[in-house]
């Protein structure tokens, strides 16, 4: 099906050093490995690494990984020390590469957190001009003006839709503010914590047998809706399209995706996934593809 391939490239960017799963390195990097040579390695996006590990990741990789094809596409979490951080990125990006430009892997995006207009403006003087920055925002309150500080520094926003309580998620109205707000804007955005399941339901918060359960947004659900705002839907149906629980209420075929009556075709997929909702961190990639071929979306 065209419509899902299109929606799901390089859709998830892999955290599996961060809770839940909260591996160690060489287990993370071992699966990343194993993942990019797999038959589902289109889903795959970028390997998600703090800039305070990465000579840990650099000792892990060297051991593990090989050098074939293209290098491994790294994200770096940022710190309280953005300078520092910027040093230390240009510096392993540096050691990656050799005599003819090759290496095994390189830093090309950078997600930092900030909650004031002044934070924004004051980090993306230090970031690296040769990253695309990432800024974690909170959805409470209004991030309308955060988003348009982040549209003024050229950078991207990112939203937590979730975490390991039930307390981290948002609300479906927050959410959807925030995805309008990025649309409206024309920030580009990615999602991180919470989405390891297609579809909005209740599942556990953790891997752990005796987790409490808690209502989790579906990454069909958070991308879909981004279809919805960016061809200009009222934020109610944003909203709507966040809540919906019914895997059958999606509809994927060659040409276009169908929700109750929303239809958002291959270009317009696209767009999206290049324009506005980039991709999600989750600590597991099994997880997503288990239940994508459970729904037989895949």
């Amino acid at each position: 099906m065209n419509s899902i391939r299109t929606l799901l490239a390089s859709i998830v960017d892999y955290a599996g050093l961060f809770p839940p799963s909260t591996l160690d390195m060489s287990a993370a990097v071992r699966n990343y490995a194993a993942y990019r040579r797999g038959e589902d390695s289109w889903m795959l996006g970028r390997f998600i690494v703090p800039v305070s590990r990465l000579v840990e990741f650099e000792e892990a990789i060297q051991v593990i990984a090989r050098r074939s094809g293209e290098p491994w596409r790294l994200s770096a979490l940022g710190g309280n020390t953005l300078k520092e951080d910027g040093v230390a990125i240009i510096a392993f990006n540096k050691r990656q590469t050799d005599q003819r430009g090759e290496g095994l892997a390189v830093i090309d995006t950078l997600e930092v957190k900030a909650s004031t207009i002044k934070e924004i403006e004051s980090a993306a003087r230090f970031a690296p001009s040769s990253l695309t920055t990432y800024f974690e925002v909170p959805v409470e309150p209004d991030p309308s003006p955060l988003i348009e500080a982040i549209s003024e520094v050229g950078a991207r926003a990112k939203v937590r839709t979730g975490g390991v309580t039930a307390d981290a998620f948002p609300s479906s109205i927050s959410l959807a503010r925030f995805i309008c707000a990025c649309a409206d804007a024309g920030v580009p955005f990615k999602a991180t914590a919470g989405l390891h399941h297609p579809i909005r339901s209740t599942y556990r918060l953790t891997y752990d047998p005796a987790s409490p359960t808690g209502m989790m947004f579906g990454f069909l659900n958070v991308f879909i809706a981004a279809g919805v705002a960016l061809a200009g839907g009222h934020p109610n149906d944003v909203v709507a399209a966040l809540e919906e629980q019914s895997p059958s209420a999606f509809h994927f075929d060659g040409n276009e995706i169908t929700w109750r009556g929303h239809r958002i075709g291959l270009l317009q997929i696209g767009s999206v996934r290049s324009e506005l909702a980039i991709a999600f961190g989750s600590c597991s990639f099994v997880e997503p593809l288990e239940d994508l071929k459970s729904l037989k979306l895949l």
